[in-house]
């Protein structure tokens, strides 16, 4: 399933957030958005994801979704928003239950997602037992066991340390390599951009306008760290960008 945006503006009261956004978000792709603080990055997952309607325009969902598909659009957040109380295969097995899925067929499906993200020795552990690396992992566990035709990711390694983050970057290349998904993943790390994305939208600052598409041909799992093409591109995206960044954190200062 492909995700068009058609002329989007939003706006809150006569405060204007996004501006005339034409984005193609096609299958089997992940789509970074990086820009300042403040340019409507995570306003715009929120609009694609339906948790909020535009000002005008249209997100229309194209195609049909993936056989097996629970949730077509998914989301996946920076806070991990686990339930403490449930071990990692109980947190896994809440949005399964949702839809009626009980018994072997629960099972099934939470033991292939526990190993798809290297979960499986830590099934009946509890949140508060699990490192932040182990927490995101649950979270993502959580979000194919729908199989969702977009995943919607919210800066969802910021909160976690360099390692960990390199870490888990890993694991999502891993993961799209033997089963392609399609993602929008809001970042500020432009090091997360350029290493997970295909292609990398660059938002100006507030109101939020396309500066430009960057696409990185290079595949992902031939994406290190270190690699000098990537640095290369992670240098141009800060160059697009520094100006507009420092006039964002003035503007959020003077606020």
């Amino acid at each position: 399933m492909d995700i068009q945006l058609s002329n989007i503006n939003h706006s809150y009261d006569k405060f204007e957030v996004l501006r005339d956004i034409n984005l193609d978000i096609p299958t089997g792709k992940i789509i970074c958005i990086v820009g300042p603080s403040g340019c409507g990055k995570s306003t715009l997952l929120r609009l694609i994801g339906g948790l909020e309607q535009p000002t005008s325009g249209q997100v229309l969902q194209l195609g049909n979704a993936p056989a097996g598909c629970l949730n077509p659009l998914t989301y996946i957040f920076q806070d991990f928003a686990l339930l403490p109380w449930r071990t990692v295969q109980g947190n896994i097995s809440l949005v399964l239950e949702d839809h009626g899925i009980r018994g072997a067929e629960l099972q099934k499906i939470i033991d292939d997602v526990l190993a798809r993200t290297k979960l499986t020795d830590f099934a009946n552990a509890l949140p508060k037992q699990l490192s932040g690396g182990m927490k995101q992992r649950v979270a993502i566990a959580r979000a194919l066991a729908v199989k969702p035709a977009v995943m919607l990711m919210d800066e969802p390694l910021s909160a976690l340390d360099s390692q960990t983050r390199e870490l888990l970057m890993d694991d999502l290349v891993s993961l799209w390599s033997r089963t392609p998904f399609t993602a929008v993943y809001v970042t500020h790390n432009l090091a997360e951009a350029v290493r997970l994305g295909h292609s990398i939208v660059v938002l100006s600052r507030r109101p939020g306008e396309i500066r430009e598409i960057v696409k990185v041909d290079k595949p992902l799992s031939e994406r290190k760290h270190g690699d000098t093409d990537l640095e290369a591109q992670q240098k141009y995206l800060w160059d697009l960008m520094r100006d507009e960044a420092r006039a964002a954190d003035a503007e959020l200062l003077n606020v």
